[in-house]
């Protein structure tokens, strides 16, 4: 995982475009946790639930219902078929 040494939160917004297709391709697999996430790109949590909360809200991502037994709620592509 990369520094997490915060930056600047625009600088991490302005990256959320570019970060859609590595995010999406991380879920092909199946729903993941923001953790998850950021283990597999090899990014900040913080980051990653800053561009996973944007793709959620344009609906690009589904959050599933329950959390795991951790608390990390998971999250799935909206373009392929999830079952909670």
């Amino acid at each position: 995982m990369t520094s997490t040494i915060n930056r600047d939160p625009r600088e991490v917004i302005r990256e959320e475009p570019l970060m859609h297709r590595p995010i999406l391709e991380a879920l092909a697999g199946g729903p993941l946790t923001v953790p998850e996430i950021a283990e597999i790109l090899g990014r900040p949590s913080e980051e990653v639930m800053i561009w996973v909360m944007g793709m959620r809200r344009y609906a690009k991502l589904v959050e599933l219902r329950e959390p795991t037994d951790d608390g990390f709620f998971q999250y799935a592509d909206t373009s392929r078929e999830v079952r909670s």
